[in-house]
């Protein structure tokens, strides 16, 4: 509506266009200087009061108070040993594993690693090992096929004997060996060509001692190793024991609410800085949208990693530029004073837009806030539960800088790449 406004009145599209780029580094550098606060990472409180902000438009927004803190947590796990110093943070970098049963309140951060499923005791194995030594294999326990669809016809008993009593031999060879490099919990990776492993193969690795966790994802081998320390073993020779990982403790654990069984790592050595969520819920809806709430949380976070800036939210930072835009467009001449009109007049929509859901009378709000930003106060914006303005710092409705600048730079250069549109050609 800005644009068609100074369309109507002459103006070249190219000059718009440099205009509104020229005002929304303006309003970039007015929202850092004027109305932003700076936080440091080591300022848990602030950026627990921002994720909650996040939080509390969710359908998990009663369960905020849990899961801000875990959502923190969980970023500032994975920022190494000078968080001070981190410019960024992968989100890879924690594991979100979902379990059906319980309710939200018994999500937890786990550090270290948690596996979907139980260990598998079909052979009676052992259930929990204090002091682990883990190994991640690639290798499959289970007799070798030929490399071709071949079928080998057995005629006879004493042939039949014999092919058992050599694949329960080379079963046996494999699971000394694994017990040779001194491991007593075996990660076995999921194989497409043929059986990871079988009932002989568990058999003699619970007659030995060792826990195993079946089924683990090609996608998922990456993560393990960068949590445990371990290395992928392809090969049975190459196992050894300066690729086994370490843990205190690795054992199942019964999840209350569901009675299903999850296999934990704790202690674990963690050289790769990782981090996993154990997300609870009632059903799959409750889980999924539990995920995205924390997701979404923690790109809040990851905001505040890039800049560490906090501004107030309820539509005053929209309104404080508006304001400082208008004063610096009285300052310039030219047809960038009227552009920086339209375009401060464009951000108050914003908060016109807010008291409008709310329910509030849009006019005479919008007008209060712009009279108690004038006065000098930059944290006002719309309390929507009281209906009238408040200073948003003091109610801790706080969002990172990030947000604000990068919505008022997109929104621009989306502007401006239409602007420079000339014609358009309708293929019927």
């Amino acid at each position: 509506d800005a644009c068609g406004g100074l369309l109507n009145k002459g103006i070249h599209p190219a000059m718009i266009a440099s205009s509104f780029y020229k005002a929304a580094e303006a309003c970039t550098s007015i929202l850092k200087e004027t109305a932003a606060r700076q936080v440091e990472l080591s300022d848990r409180e602030s950026l627990v009061n921002a994720v909650q902000t996040c939080l509390s438009s969710k359908v998990v927004s009663q369960n905020s108070d849990l899961l801000a803190p875990i959502a923190v947590d969980s970023v500032l796990n994975v920022l190494g040993d000078n968080p001070a110093e981190a410019t960024n943070v992968d989100l890879r970098d924690i594991r979100m594993v979902e379990q059906l049963g319980g309710t939200v309140d018994d999500t937890e951060l786990v550090r270290g690693l948690v596996f979907d499923k139980g260990s598998t005791k079909t052979a009676g194995g052992p259930s929990q090992i204090e002091n682990a030594k883990i190994a991640l294999i690639q290798f499959c326990l289970s007799a070798p096929k030929t490399d071709m669809d071949n079928n080998v016809v057995v005629s006879d008993y004493a042939a039949m004997d014999r092919i058992l009593r050599d694949e329960r031999k080379y079963i046996l060879n494999l699971c000394k060996k694994i017990k040779k490099s001194g491991a007593n919990v075996v990660l076995i990776q999921k194989s497409i060509l043929r059986d990871a492993y079988n009932e002989l193969s568990l058999h003699f690795l619970a007659k030995m001692g060792i826990l195993v966790v079946t089924d683990v994802e090609r996608t998922d081998v990456e993560f393990v190793c960068r949590t445990l320390g371990c290395t992928p073993v392809p090969h049975v020779d190459s196992l050894s024991p300066e690729k086994l990982g370490t843990a205190e403790h690795v054992g199942d654990v019964v999840l209350p609410g569901s009675g299903h069984k999850v296999v934990k790592f704790v202690g674990v050595s963690n050289p790769g800085h990782t981090s996993t969520v154990l997300l609870r819920g009632s059903n799959d809806l409750v889980l999924a949208e539990a995920n995205r709430s924390v997701h979404d949380a923690q790109c809040v976070v990851r905001s505040l990693v890039k800049q560490r800036y906090l501004i107030a939210g309820g539509g005053a930072a929209e309104t404080e530029a508006s304001l400082r835009l208008r004063e610096l467009a009285l300052e310039t001449t030219g047809l960038d004073s009227h552009c920086f009109k339209a375009y401060a007049d464009a951000l108050e929509v914003i908060p016109y837009t807010l008291a409008e859901n709310a329910g509030l009378k849009p006019i005479d709000i919008v007008t209060e806030l712009r009279k108690v930003h004038a006065e000098g106060m930059v944290g006002a914006g719309i309390d929507v539960k009281k209906g009238r303005i408040s200073d948003m710092y003091d109610m801790n409705v706080i969002q990172p800088l990030l947000v604000t600048t990068s919505a008022i730079k997109l929104a621009t250069e989306t502007v401006c790449m239409i602007l420079k549109v000339d014609d358009l050609v309708v293929v019927m």
